[in-house]
């Protein structure tokens, strides 16, 4: 076989041998794309996304769209040539799988701790919103999580009430731990709990919780590298009772990041007129009860995502800016918030066109 020929075979071989290694050799990334953005003013499914009985509501026009980033599964591999491909295409991201899903986790595990980050931003959602408009909302800590095989498990449960530790009255979530960590491991720590189901009933009835109990568990110590300390195997956290009943009604979305446009929707549904102004607002975020607004994963995805459906202004967490304002989608404009008080500061801008003055996101 002539030299020449035979140099030929053999890159043609060494390509085909490459581009198999590219197609059935799996590589440690996963992908992000843009995924669906909502109308948290208006319907999603056939009915509307957000729900409020007991109170008066207002009409809303415009658009105050939550956005989503779309992920692929946790047993999904990847291969080098679709890695490359979404190195390459502006519209998607290929990062480490361990950033998506870290420690090993499942994609079952990872839907589970979504489920229950976007139902707790409902509830600060809600919160925010309300305190926003001076509405009263009542607050207690609670038993959010027990941890399997814990001293604490099958003596406390999730939604038990926190009333006090050893005697002392808990307001928030952090006297629990600062008061079990009082202890050394081995020593006993006493709940004064209201019981779940206690507190659900009452909830229900409209009335105040009764029966009070005590409960007594030995601590043990954790499992943390340096120095141990007491723990019972609970984490904490706030629940509240609101003076009217507001639902979000939004089905396979998970995560803490539509927090801030809940919020806001909620605000608008309540008050009279509307935020926008009738503009195509979206945005991200998440928000805790208090109304400060944090920042989330993705934002290169959600604005694109925005701005196909129709945005023209994007409401981004302060912590976010450099990052979005790299690479802004053309028409776009990034509002930098930190607090719902920037925002709806913002969408009075917004509405009356005063847009000149808006806290744009910079790179820098």
């Amino acid at each position: 076989m002539p030299r020449r020929t035979a140099t030929m075979l053999a890159s043609t071989l060494m390509l085909i041998a490459l581009l198999c290694a590219g197609v059935f050799i799996p590589v440690p990334y996963s992908e992000m794309s843009p995924g669906p953005t909502v109308n948290t003013l208006g319907d999603h499914d056939g009915e509307p996304v957000l729900q409020i009985d007991g109170h008066k509501t207002y009409e809303a026009s415009g658009h105050l769209n939550m956005t989503t980033v779309r992920v692929t599964s946790a047993e999904y591999k990847m291969n080098l040539v679709e890695a490359v491909y979404g190195w390459l295409a502006h519209d998607n991201r290929v990062v480490p799988h361990d950033t998506l899903y870290p420690d090993g986790k499942t994609e079952e595990e990872a839907t589970q701790e979504n489920a229950e980050e976007f139902s707790q931003s409902q509830e600060s959602a809600k919160v925010a919103a309300l305190k926003a408009l001076d509405v009263p909302v009542k607050s207690w800590v609670v038993v959010s999580t027990v941890v399997k095989d814990s001293p604490a498990q099958g003596r406390l449960h999730a939604g038990d009430v926190i009333k006090a530790v050893d005697g002392t009255a808990v307001t928030k979530p952090a006297d629990v731990a600062e008061l079990v960590t009082k202890h050394e491991p081995g020593q006993d720590v006493t709940f004064t709990i209201v019981p779940a189901k206690e507190q659900a009933a009452a909830e229900k009835e409209r009335r105040t919780p009764t029966g009070t109990q005590e409960v007594t568990i030995s601590t043990a110590a954790s499992q943390d590298a340096g120095k141990k300390r007491a723990i019972v195997g609970i984490s904490a956290g706030t629940d509240h009772t609101f003076p009217f009943s507001i639902d979000i009604k939004l089905a396979d979305v998970g995560g803490p990041s539509a927090g801030l446009m809940f919020a806001l929707g909620i605000y608008d549904k309540l008050t009279p007129g509307d935020l926008t102004g009738g503009k195509f607002v979206a945005g991200t975020g998440t928000i805790d009860d208090n109304g400060k607004v944090g920042p989330i994963g993705g934002i290169g995805m959600k604005t694109i995502g925005a701005r196909a459906k129709g945005a023209q202004y994007f409401l981004t967490p302060a912590d976010n800016c450099a990052a979005a304002a790299a690479d802004v989608p053309d028409g776009l404009t990034l509002v930098k918030v930190d607090t719902i008080d920037d925002a709806l500061g913002a969408l009075g801008d917004i509405r009356s066109g005063k847009t000149a003055g808006l806290p744009e996101c910079a790179t820098g």
